[in-house]
């Protein structure tokens, strides 16, 4: 049997894919002919046999690196023993539960879905279930996936800001309506909500990493999950990226803040699509996996076993291997090198990030809201970005958007990144028209 030559993958992705690419964000303007045909710990290599060391890590997933050996073996062993049978459950679901109910602080009881987007959506079902309520508050600058009550007000234009900025046509405007945009860092803004409305939700990043790392101020956590508890309103922490990554507990352990739900997902799986909500057990057991109960909860796919089974893996493997200590001394490494470098190039810059995450900032500081970042220098941050591929390192080039270390990269890997960055920015500023 003839066997179609690659010898154009992109031209065959976009005559069958609309646009060649399975998400918004994965068509690049410039890299429209980006093809992605192996990944391995720190790298991956395009259908033209160029390799690159990879920052942007799928947004996040592979804390471990791409292809870990001992997350990849556990999904091949599982799929060997049990399938997909949609009744009853299997016992890695089990042992993964338990796990999560172990180690994040406002989980007692917990359901897995398949994306970050499913956790969330049914964050705020059973939100308004329990409360009966309306609205939902969310913040200007988090994402918290594709679901027509949220996908507003992430990346707005100036004269978007302060008004509902709907990522998508098609929704409803009384979904949209029913959804307030606060101002992050700023409580009083959010007690003015929820005096106003009959809320039954606030969801937040805790950190904005969908901004890049807009860091919460003291005391801004602390005070939401006052007003939640005063006004009867459930508080939810959206830690699709920030759980796992920044530690096993989530930023809820690391701020001493618990929410009443969790959303987690990306690194819990190290790049398997396995996501997942936790929470109360009172809130949790409304859903209808309890016969009777009115928040209605199914998935063909949730608690997938080979799925399940990499974040029990990956859990396991940042249990006992120094995982958070190296990406953590890794991020601290080239933000401070990083600020070295553009103190020493006379460029204004802010570099931000938390733990393994980075990235800078071409702007003053401070920056406390989405509002500081409408200064951002779009120009140079996605076009030095350009110029690192050329030294075959790869940060996505979109404005905002973090980078990230994964235990797969080295401290070799921060000294070439630190010399191919300035001679990136450098580069760039040189031929700036």
């Amino acid at each position: 049997m003839a066997v179609t030559p690659d010898t154009d993958l992109a031209a065959r992705a976009a005559a069958v894919i609309p646009g060649g690419v399975n998400s918004g964000q994965r068509r690049v303007p410039g890299l429209e002919d980006l093809v992605v045909t192996a990944t391995s710990g720190a790298t991956f290599t395009d259908a033209e046999g160029r390799t690159y060391t990879d920052y942007h890590a799928a947004f996040g997933p592979p804390l471990l690196g791409h292809n870990d050996p001992d997350v990849d073996a556990a999904v091949a062993a599982t799929a060997r023993s049990v399938g997909l049978m949609g009744v009853g459950v299997t016992p890695v679901e089990i042992e993964l539960a338990e796990r999560l109910c172990e180690l994040v602080p406002s989980v007692e009881r917990v359901l897995l879905t398949e994306t970050g987007s499913e956790a969330t959506f049914h964050a705020i079902r059973v939100a308004r279930a329990a409360t009966g309520r309306r609205y939902v508050i969310k913040f200007q600058g988090c994402y918290h996936g594709w679901h027509d009550a949220v996908a507003m007000n992430v990346i707005s234009l100036p004269e978007n800001v302060g008004r509902h900025d709907p990522l998508s046509k098609g929704v409803l405007p009384e979904v949209t309506e029913a959804t307030i945009v606060c101002r992050f860092n700023d409580a009083d803004d959010v007690e003015r909500a929820l005096t106003d409305h009959d809320v039954a939700a606030i969801i937040l990043e805790p950190i904005p990493h969908n901004i890049g790392a807009v860091l919460p101020a003291e005391g801004f956590l602390e005070r939401l999950r006052e007003l939640a508890t005063k006004h009867g309103t459930v508080l939810i922490f959206d830690e699709v990226i920030t759980g796992f990554r920044h530690a096993l507990g989530g930023y809820q352990s690391i701020a001493g803040v618990t929410p009443d739900l969790t959303t987690l997902g990306k690194a819990m799986g190290n790049g398997w699509p396995i996501s997942a909500l936790g929470g109360s057990a009172e809130l949790m057991d409304m859903f209808s996996t309890t016969p009777g109960r009115p928040a209605f909860f199914a998935g063909t796919f949730n608690g997938h076993p080979p799925t399940a089974a990499a974040a029990l893996a990956t859990i396991e493997k940042l249990q006992r291997e120094p995982v958070h200590e190296h990406v953590f001394r890794l991020g601290e490494r080239t933000r401070a090198g990083l600020a070295a470098l553009y103190a020493r190039l006379g460029v204004t810059a802010v570099v931000s990030g938390y733990g393994s995450v980075f990235l800078t900032y071409f702007l003053d500081g401070p920056v406390r809201s989405y509002d500081d970042l409408l200064a951002n220098d779009v120009d140079l941050f996605v076009g030095y970005r350009r110029e690192l591929m050329k030294e075959r390192i790869f940060e996505l080039p979109l404005n905002l958007k973090r980078s990230h270390f994964s235990y797969a990269h080295t401290d070799a890997d921060v000294d070439r990144l630190l010399e191919a960055t300035e001679v990136a920015v450098t580069r760039f500023l040189e031929t700036r028209p």
